[in-house]
């Protein structure tokens, strides 16, 4: 008999192994996308590594590319999650502090688990359809840079030209940058690459933000 919200078993509601079972699975699929494996994964090889009969697969994604939007969606909520609630912690402190607190969010929820930086930051090959969505993911967080940066710097920066350019170069830079730290190509402790990061990212929107206010009429 299927499970259902009124069933429970060992304690836990229906919806609770249905949850728990989804888990397994992104579990799964994130092992197979940070090996550079994704291209050969079938729903037979996903469930087999989460240790599940393949009809729950069908119960949480309709297909592969379901699950790995999934995986991709949820390390970028994450990501966005943990950088809002640092900037909003430091509201009231130095644009110094501010950096730090965001960087350090951001950062420490990818490399704790480098698997999550491989699959969010394009560290591994994946699929057409997979590379579009994490590309749109990208935009959403490179969206919520520039809501910050109107925050932060009190100037509409949206009607200059360097509104076009820098969010991106920002992310696109410190997503290459933690790609390195994480394949070990960066020779500093964490703390100190997230503060060098940290700088960068003040210099960058301190110094565009600058330049905005002295275009504006």
């Amino acid at each position: 008999m299927p499970d259902t919200p009124q069933r429970a078993y060992g304690g836990q509601s229906a919806e609770t192994r249905r949850q728990l079972r989804r888990t397994r699975l992104l579990e799964a699929a994130m092992d197979v996308m940070a090996r550079n494996e994704w291209r050969g994964a079938t729903v037979d090889k996903v469930c087999a590594a989460a240790n599940l009969n393949k009809r729950y697969f069908y119960e949480s994604f309709r297909d592969l590319d379901g699950l790995s939007a999934a995986v991709v969606d949820d390390v970028a909520e994450d990501v966005r999650a943990a950088t809002v609630a640092a900037a909003q912690a430091t509201g009231s402190e130095s644009l110094e502090a501010q950096a730090l607190a965001g960087v350090a969010a951001a950062v420490r929820s990818l490399v704790d688990d480098p698997r999550r930086a491989r699959v969010l930051l394009g560290g591994v090959a994946a699929s057409p359809e997979l590379d579009a969505h994490r590309t749109m993911v990208m935009h959403r967080l490179t969206d919520v840079l520039i809501d910050h940066g109107r925050t932060v710097h009190g100037v509409e920066l949206e009607v200059d030209p360097l509104a076009k350019v820098a969010p991106a170069f920002i992310v696109g830079g410190t997503a290459d940058a933690i790609l390195d730290f994480v394949n070990g190509e960066v020779d500093l402790e964490l703390d100190d690459f997230i503060a060098q990061l940290a700088t960068l990212w003040l210099i960058t929107g301190s110094g565009a933000a600058q330049v905005a206010r002295a275009r504006m009429p």
